[in-house]
Formats: structure tokens, sequence, C-alpha cells
């Protein structure tokens, strides 16, 4: 398979995945309005941090008038998630120029993630033919750039419609409703269930904490649960 044809299907394999990013853009992009961030600004966050559960907890603290130091590290937690998605990619681009690796780390996502590794697994798997292996990089190029290019135009949509809604309608029921269809269909195993139980139990107990911190505080032992049950869970397997 040629890069062009890696590339190609990279794109494709994103498109189903897009049906529902394209949403999820427009609705940050209308938040980010309704929140009080300039144009410019709201577009720029798609830009530079691309990260979408990110940008909706960064907006939400900014409405909430919290310190850029507790905006900082929430986002910092909330995408932890990052180190071991890099952590399992790592081994098949470790031998790649820096530019490569630059591109790789900026584009990377849940969604380019979950499509990609598949692919890379799959070529590491492949005979090599004609002292040439497959190039899953160009299919991680093609899956990632697409789904960066439609974060940036839906979340331009979204900047769009926000100006024209009348700050009376209130959209701030958008953000929870968001996260709970993101949560749910995640919710597949003991400790996932645990540790949003968890999460969800401390954010409503730190919930009159200032500056948002219960939030962070509900991230971190979400995680910790989450952690701790997977361990447990390993153990059991071992015995």
């Amino acid at each position: 398979m040629s890069n062009r044809s890696e590339f190609i299907a990279g794109v494709r394999a994103q498109v189903p995945i897009l049906l529902g990013v394209t949403p999820f853009g427009m609705i940050y992009g209308v938040l980010a309005i309704s929140a009080g961030l300039p144009t410019s600004l709201a577009q720029a966050m798609s830009a530079v941090v691309f990260a979408g559960s990110s940008q909706f907890i960064a907006t939400n603290l900014f409405a909430a008038g919290a310190p850029f130091v507790v905006i900082l590290l929430t986002t910092f937690v909330v995408n932890l998630r990052h180190a071991l998605y890099s952590a399992s990619v790592a081994p098949y681009v470790s031998a790649l120029p820096l530019r490569w690796k630059l591109a790789v780390a900026y584009l990377l996502t849940d969604e380019a993630y979950a499509v990609a590794i598949l692919r890379y697994r799959a070529a590491s798997s492949e005979p090599v033919a004609g002292g040439h292996g497959a190039s899953p990089h160009y299919y991680y190029l093609g899956t990632a750039l697409a789904l960066w290019a439609t974060w940036q135009a839906s979340t331009a949509v979204g900047i769009f419609l926000g100006a024209q809604v009348p700050a009376s309608w209130g959209l701030d029921f958008a953000l929870p409703i968001t996260f709970i269809a993101l949560v749910v269909p995640a919710l597949k195993d003991r400790p996932s269930v645990l540790s949003a139980v968890v999460a969800g139990a401390v954010a409503v107990a730190a919930y009159g904490w200032p500056y948002k911190l219960g939030l962070m505080a509900a991230a971190l032992a979400g995680i910790a649960t989450g952690l701790w049950a997977e361990l447990l869970k390993s153990e059991a397997a071992r015995s």
C-alpha cells in the first residue's frame, strides 16, 4: 500500500467518528461565546489545545472566574490520559524523525488514537515486502488531520451560531448533558464504573469549594479509584 493510500484509508476510518465530533465542536463554540470568551480566543483554543474535554472544562472554569492556575492544573489532570496514549504509540514511532514525532504528539487525541493504534498493531504483524514495510504513519496522519480539520470547522460554526444566540436563552445545560453522553457509553467494566461513581460523589460533596477546586479533586479521586480498581482486577486475574 502506498503512502497516499494509507493516508486516504486513515481519513475514511475516521469519518464515522466525525459524525459525532462535529456537533460536539459546535457545542463548544456556542458555549465558549456564551461564557464570554472572545471569538479569536475561542477558536485559538481549538487550534492550540485541541482537546475537547479540556476545552469544555476550561471554558466552564473561565465563566466561573477561576484563576488561571486552577484552569491550568485542572485541564492538566483531565489530560493525563494522553500520557498513556503516548506510551502506547511510542514503540511504533521511535524511529521517526523529530518533525514526525512532533506532529504525532500534537495530533494525538482520543479518537485519533483509537483508530490509529489498530493500524499500528496490524502493521507490526504484516510481512515486509520488497524491503519496505507498511507506512502506518501516513494512516495516522490521515485520520488525525481529518479530525483536526473537522474540529476547527465545527468550532468556527459553533462560534458563529453562539454569537447569534441571545444570552437570555442560557446554554449551561449543554455542558453536563454532553459529558453525560460521553461518559455513560464508556462505563463498561467495574473500574470505570467505580471511577465515575467516586468522581461524581466527590464533585457533589466539593461543589461549594472556591475556584471550582472541587472539580480538580473529583478528577484526581476518579483517577485514583480507577487505578486502584485496575490493580485489584489484575491481581485477581493472576490469582
